[in-house]
Parts: structure tokens; C-alpha cells; sequence
């Protein structure tokens, strides 16, 4: 990246990346995150495209599956302090999933108009009369695998609401479709795996009214549009469009943007930026809840964090010492636990109030580029963009509220660090956790045994996330959004 303006496969001559913006970039992409701080189009060359990104894509997706099929081996019953190999399940997850099916997504995009070619830009005189310059490349092949691998990195700069990233209705439905494929049928290969399939059907459930309790405010306040627009006697039949693709519309836009929150993608078919202050706040709670589907292989281990404190709660509610699937869960699995429950909050939390604290204290500050300068918007609305910029890092998710000015040695330093910690310890921590119970004795279920597949247990899993989401959270919302949605009614 940091020399790609000289090396091949550049027709467009784009320039070479800074080293903020190239640590930034790399890493975003190592783990599965995808934020970018750069426009697709001019911020890259095919080169780098390629031989970085779209391979980051496949590589990044696969460590999350085969990580979680190490998890599934430590729900059987037999006792072991071996896992398996992974890179085994790496390379499997790659040639047996990932490749085959990003095959099937990008002819299905390319047949619908998505450049597959190296051609550099072409030149087209619009409706208007204005010459334009199209820019181009092999992009079906990426947008395949950001979708599949819950990945969510454009190849060009407004991501699924530009109409070559996403020609037509069809291939927006294949998009949503494939983006939410493999993070659900994981779940199912869980209950398959260990042959428990009514605990898979109980984590589907919980998961599934985890975004439905999003989704449903977020098409509400984008169908109903602005209160402040709606005084200035505007009917707004068509709801809230600014920063919508008008192809897709409102309702399209809000699916989409609460779909591609809860699962770590990333990708965007409308502004989110624009979104209605509530319809903010319900992408940043299905970032900073992190468990409901979620992405490649991590959803489940984000939701195995929530299962392991739900069980321990549940256990002492009872009057018994917790187990999980015969296995006792004492004091080493629950510090894990509570350390990456914790990790997510502090991560997001300490990022937005240092970057506020800059603002407020060194506005004018050279080595940071002029704080004051960072924000398009002020009040609750720049509140938000930096709180979601943290967010969607620390959540490996990528998208952004576009207002605000990222790409300088500040937001590209401090977001690089915050996605590196928020991608691998959560990861380990599980992993960790399941690693210390498979070598405990398996005590077979008796009528003692706090059941962990029924949908009792399950609402217990889901008040557990609602409440260390809503404990850690909400102060942050209440100066963001919340704040913006009420003066907007008020107003």
C-alpha cells in the first residue's frame, strides 16, 4: 500500500498511502473489520485490491469459522486439552465454503453489470451534459467474498448504494441474503455438531428477537420520516431519503442497515450518516450488543461470552453450582468471561472520550490535524459520528457515520489499535474458556440440571445482553442519539 502508486496494475494512476492510513487500512482489513478510511475507487489499485484486500477477505472469514469449530469440538462430552488443528479447519473453511460460493455471488453480480474486467475508468457524458469518469476493475470477485465473509469493505466509495457495487434489486437481495448465510447456518451446524439442535433453535430465537427488537424502531422512524420536516407541511410519503439510494428506498435502506450492523459487515446501501436519530441508535446497539448472528464464525463467540454469564447467574439463582453442557463453570471461565464482557465497552468508551477530549481541549492541535476540523456536524449528531467510528472498530464491523474527517494520524492510529483488541481477544477468550471446561469431568445431566436449550433459559441469555449492553451503553446514547431524537421532536 505504501508504494502501490508505483507498482503495476494502477490504470488509473492512483497514489500511494500514507503510513497512518496504510497501518490503518492493513489492519482493519487482518481482521475481518473492513473500515476504510479511504474511497475504493481512488484509494486503491487492482493490485492492492487483490492481492490485499480481497485476499485479507478470505483469510480473515476463515479464521472466525474455524476458530468456532474448535469451540464446537469442546461441547462434546469427552474430556481432552486438544482442540484440533486449525489450520485444518482454516484451509477447509476456505476451499469447501468461501470459494465455492463467492464463485456463485460474483457470476450472479457480474451478469447483473458489476465490472469483472482490468479495464481502467471510462469516460460517459450523463443526462445532464457533464463528462464523467467511471472507474472500474475486477470488483464482482470482492464484493462476493465482503458479503460472504461478512467483510463489508467497498470497492467503491459509497459501498452497496453505488450502482455497479450493486446494479438492481436482485442483486441487493443477494447481497443481504449472503451476508447473513453463513453466520446462521453456523448456528445450525452447532446443534448438528454436537446433536443438540433444540440448543440450536434457542440461540437462533434469541438472536432472532435481539434484531427484530432493532429492526422494527428502525423501519418505524425511516417509513415516518423527520417530525421537523413534517411541520414545515412536507408530506413524506416516500419517508425518510436523504442518504438513500432511491432504487431501494427507505424500507430497503433500514433492513439493510440493521442487518449489516448486527452482523459485523459493514457494507452499506444508504448513508448512515442520514439515518434517522433513532435508526442511529438501534446500529450502534447491534454493534455494541455484538452477538445477534454476527459475523463469520465470531457471532457465536460473542454470544458464547453472554451464554457462559446467563448459565453462571442462572446456577446461583437456583441454589446450584452452575455447569454447562456437564461441566461444572467456577471462577477461572467466569474472570474470562467478565474480562471480554468488559473489554468491548472500554474499548468504545475510552477511544470517543479521548477524541472528545481533544476536541474540546486542543481544537487547533497540529499533530492531531486541527480536532475542530474533524466534525461536519455539531452537538449530539458529532457526538454520535465519533462514538459510531469507535464502535463500529471495536464491533469489526466497518461501517460509518460519514461525517466525520477519519483519515489523518489520529482516528487512523487510534482506531488501528482498537480493532486489533477488539478482534483477537474476544476470540481467544472464549476459546479459552472452552478450553479449560473440556478438561474438566463430564457429569451427565440429572433432573438437577439447569436445562440450557429451552426458551426459558433462552429469554435469560437475552436479558443478560440487554442489560450489560443497556449498563455500558446507554450514558453514551443519551448524548448521541437519544439526545438528537428527542430535541428532533421536540423541535
Amino acid at each position: 500500500m505504501l508504494t502501490q502508486g508505483s507498482l503495476p496494475l494502477n490504470p488509473d494512476g492512483n497514489p500511494s498511502m500514507s503510513p497512518d492510513l496504510a497501518f490503518n487500512t492493513a489492519i482493519s482489513f487482518l481482521v475481518n473489520c473492513n473500515l476504510q478510511h479511504y474511497s475504493g475507487e481512488t484509494g486503491l489499485t487492482y493490485l492492492t485490491q487483490l492481492g490485499v484486500i480481497t485476499f485479507l477477505q478470505f483469510v480473515s472469514a476463515a479464521t472466525g469459522i474455524a476458530a468456532l469449530v474448535l469451540l464446537f469440538r469442546h461441547f462434546l462430552p469427552d474430556v481432552t486439552d486438544r482442540s484440533g488443528n486449525f489450520y485444518t479447519f482454516f484451509v477447509c473453511s476456505i476451499t469447501r465454503l468461501l470459494l465455492p460460493l463467492s464463485l456463485v455471488v460474483a457470476l450472479i453480480l457480474a451478469f447483473n453489470g458489476t465490472p469483472a474486467s482490468f479495464a481502467g475508468k471510462d469516460t460517459i457524458v450523463t443526462l445532464q451534459g457533464d463528462t464523467v469518469g467511471v472507474s472500474r476493475g475486477p470488483a464482482a470477485g470482492m464484493i462476493a467474498i465482503k458479503h460472504l465473509g461478512t467483510n463489508g469493505g467497498g470497492w467503491f466509495g459509497t459501498n452497496s448504494a453505488h450502482p455497479l457495487e450493486n446494479p438492481n434489486y436482485l442483486t441487493s437481495m443477494v447481497e443481504m441474503i449472503v451476508q447473513v448465510l453463513i453466520p446462521i447456518a453456523l448456528i445450525f451446524a452447532l446443534g448438528y455438531y454436537i446433536r443438540r439442535r433444540k440448543f440450536a433453535w434457542v440461540i437462533y430465537g434469541v438472536m432472532t428477537v435481539g434484531m427484530l427488537l432493532l429492526l422494527i424502531p428502525t423501519i418505524w422512524s425511516e417509513l415516518n420520516g423527520s417530525p421537523a420536516i413534517a411541520q414545515l407541511g412536507v408530506n413524506q410519503m416516500a419517508g425518510a431519503t436523504e442518504g438513500k439510494e432511491v432504487r431501494f428506498g427507505a424500507a430497503a435502506s433500514a433492513y439493510w442497515s440493521i442487518v449489516t450492523t448486527i452482523i459485523s459487515t459493514g457494507s452499506v446501501n444508504s448513508m448512515h450518516d442520514s439515518s434517522m436519530p433513532l435508526s442511529g441508535a438501534m446500529q450502534l446497539l447491534g454493534m455494541m450488543t455484538n452477538a445477534f448472528y454476527g459475523g463469520c464464525g465470531v457471532g457465536i463467540l460473542n454470544y458464547y461470552i453472554f451464554l457462559i454469564v446467563a448459565v453462571f447467574i442462572s446456577g446461583l439463582m437456583v441454589g446450584r453450582t452452575p455447569e454447562f453442557f456437564g461441566r461444572k463453570v467456577e471462577a477461572r471461565e467466569m474472570k474470562i468471561a467478565a474480562l471480554i464482557a468488559i473489554l468491548h465497552p472500554f474499548l468504545i468508551l475510552v477511544g470517543t472520550s479521548m477524541a472528545s477530549y481533544l476536541i474540546v481541549t486542543m481544537p487547533d492541535a497540529d499533530w492531531a490535524v486541527k480536532p475542530a476540523n474533524w466534525l461536519n456536524n455539531p452537538n449530539f449528531h458529532g457526538f454520535s459520528e465519533m462514538l459510531y467510528e469507535f464502535t463500529s472498530s471495536a464491533a469489526n464491523n466497518g461501517s460509518g457515520f460519514e461525517g466525520l474527517g477519519d483519515n489523518n494520524v489520529f482516528w487512523n492510529v487510534a482506531t488501528g489499535f482498537v480493532l486489533l483488541f477488539g478482534r483477537f481477544l474476544p476470540i481467544i477468550g472464549p476459546l479459552a474458556i472452552a478450553g479449560l471446561l473440556a478438561q474438566k469431568k463430564y457429569v451427565p445431566e440429572s433432573a438437577g440440571t439447569l436445562p440450557t436449550d429451552t426458551g426459558t433459559f433462552g429469554l435469560m441469555t437475552l436479558a443478560v445482553i440487554v442489560v450489560i449492553a443497556a449498563l455500558a451503553f446507554f450514558p453514551a446514547l443519551t448524548l448521541g442519539p437519544l439526545a438528537e431524537f428527542f430535541s428532533l421532536g421536540a423541535h
